[in-house]
């Protein structure tokens, strides 16, 4: 097949790797110009000794730091208000945020937001919306991930719900990349197995979906095998030893690779798993893990010669079925479930969430074209576990 060779690519921004690179973070806030820098976390992690220290650390060094922790499993429009009213009422200069893709994503927006005059909305990643925001007026983000997952800490985009209708767009400037990235393995020591499974089936969501999108772009294709293979090997490990350091670092690589790669785009598995996450609050990571091989089998006759080289790359044989047996095998070794009904969701939804995806910004770079139809079948085959679907 011959495909447009014709693209615009970009790379991401300076990142630290590496254990013990957190101490380091009052003196990159301050080399990025803040100040006064708003602390953007989740709920769950805001009384936790890691947050406590980095508060310290940045208040020790005469920086005026706020904390903020209004933000849930699948921010929504209501935690962005709160954050740019906790902004202001602080009179702060940048936002680091600490924390997995929710806080990425909300704390992306508060800096790009609060000087904007127009509703997030309009910033939808559409066309050239982008281009409607003020882009003097966005604020430094210093980006500090916790989970190895989303990638966000790399990313030019941040997903956010829309409580009125429960949709979720994905809002773009190419501004809210973070100015630096601390990907310290040492912050991610107690996040639990489940949770640690969850994102890192993400991040192979990432790679795996962006791999099988047919536009050109091969260094995001190379970096994305690679990201594969790194979470075939250090995954297993993260889950369970939570304090495999190694392991843990080569996931918050990956997780930054999924991340960059994606730019290429993704697929349906990210069209059903944004409603999902919207209407169901399911966590995306594990949405995006179990609807996965649904999407792989639905996909097969645009993406078996594409999932023949994954599976080279990871030295599994047999082609597009060895893959897929052992994508279900990897799953069950990470305690992942195998269907969406395991998860509480329902057939009765099925017409909803096969119209919510199909709109979904993912949808037009899945590799076969979609229709509700599509999605609806799709969506029915993984609640009630038929990978037979074609």
């Amino acid at each position: 097949m011959t495909h447009d060779l014709t693209a615009r690519w970009t790379y991401p921004t300076t990142i630290h790797v590496g254990a013990g690179k957190i101490a380091d973070l009052a003196a990159h806030t301050a080399a990025l110009g803040m100040q006064r820098p708003l602390v953007v976390t989740d709920k769950g992690l805001a009384s936790l000794p890691m947050i406590a220290g980095i508060m310290t650390q940045l208040q020790t060094a005469g920086l005026q730091a706020a904390l903020f922790s209004d933000v849930q499993g699948n921010p929504t429009d209501r935690n962005l208000a709160a954050g740019i009213t906790a902004f202001r009422a602080g009179a702060h200069d940048g936002v680091i945020v600490v924390g997995g893709g929710s806080a990425m994503d909300v704390g992306k927006l508060v800096a790009l937001m609060e000087g904007q005059s127009i509703p997030v909305w309009d910033l939808e990643d559409i066309g050239d919306w982008w281009t409607r925001a003020k882009a003097d007026a966005i604020h430094p983000i210093l980006a500090v991930p916790t989970t190895a997952g989303t990638g966000s800490e790399v990313g030019r985009a941040a997903v956010l719900t829309n409580t009125t209708d429960h949709t979720k767009k994905i809002i773009f400037h190419p501004r809210i990349l973070p100015a630096l990235v601390i990907g310290d393995p040492e912050l991610a020591l107690g996040l639990p197995p489940a949770l640690t499974a969850a994102t890192g089936m993400d991040a192979f969501t990432h790679s795996f979906e962006t791999f099988c999108v047919n536009s050109f772009h091969p260094m995001a294709d190379g970096i994305a095998l690679e990201s594969m293979r790194l979470i075939r090997d250090h995954l297993p490990r993260a889950v369970q030893d939570g304090k495999d350091l190694e392991a843990r670092t080569m996931m918050f690589a990956a997780a930054m690779m999924g991340g960059v790669a994606f730019q290429k785009g993704l697929g349906a598995v990210h069209s059903i798993a944004h409603p999902l996450g919207a209407i169901h609050d399911i966590q995306h990571g594990l949405a995006n893990a179990v609807i996965l091989p649904y999407v792989v089998a639905f996909n097969r006759p645009a993406i078996e010669g594409k999932v023949a080289r994954v599976a080279h790359t990871l030295e599994i044989p047999g082609g597009f079925d060895g893959f897929q047996a052992w994508l279900l095998a990897f799953r069950k070794t990470l305690g992942i479930p195998h269907t969406l009904a395991d998860l509480g969701a329902t057939t009765a939804n099925a017409d909803e969430i096969a119209t919510k995806a199909l709109a979904d910004p993912s949808t037009a770079a899945n590799p076969r074209k979609m229709t509700e139809s599509d999605f609806r079948r799709l969506y029915i085959a993984a609640v009630t576990g038929d990978l037979t679907i074609s």
